[in-house]
């Protein structure tokens, strides 16, 4: 992997691992003001978006982690070229609205970096299963 490529992918991982600590100081580092998080699904679901600038983004987590707990989330292959990385992995969680699991389901995430911060972060999962355990 070229030099670009791997600061992209370590970019993009150092920021899930902020996110996945709850480490808010890193991940605002790492959080171009300009960047957009995107996630397709059901509007009922307050979580989804797309989601433009910091402060947004920040004011979504609030609400995303009161109401969504990570109870498995691994990273299966990993790429990038350029200033482009993917990644895709499985994850399962616990719905605190209705009290119900998810049940494993696969995610992929396509990330842009710029200046060595994320302008990009294009989440996909299976919403309907988040929606379902959300509204049971």
């Amino acid at each position: 992997m070229d030099a670009e490529s791997q600061a992209t992918l370590d970019v993009v991982l150092a920021l899930m691992g902020a996110m996945g600590s709850g480490d808010m100081e890193t991940m605002g580092s790492l959080m171009a003001d300009d960047m957009v998080w995107h996630n397709e699904g059901d509007k009922n679901v307050p979580w989804v978006g797309p989601w433009v600038g910091k402060e947004a983004i920040f004011g979504f987590l609030e609400v995303f982690s009161t109401n969504f707990e990570t109870t498995l989330w691994e990273n299966e292959d990993l790429f990038a070229q350029g200033d482009t990385a993917a990644v895709f992995g499985k994850m399962n969680a616990h719905l605190t609205q209705s009290g119900k699991d998810s049940g494993i389901f696969t995610f992929a995430l396509r990330a842009k970096v710029r200046d060595g911060q994320v302008v990009l972060w294009n989440w996909f999962e299976d919403s309907y299963l988040i929606s379902n355990a959300y509204a049971s």
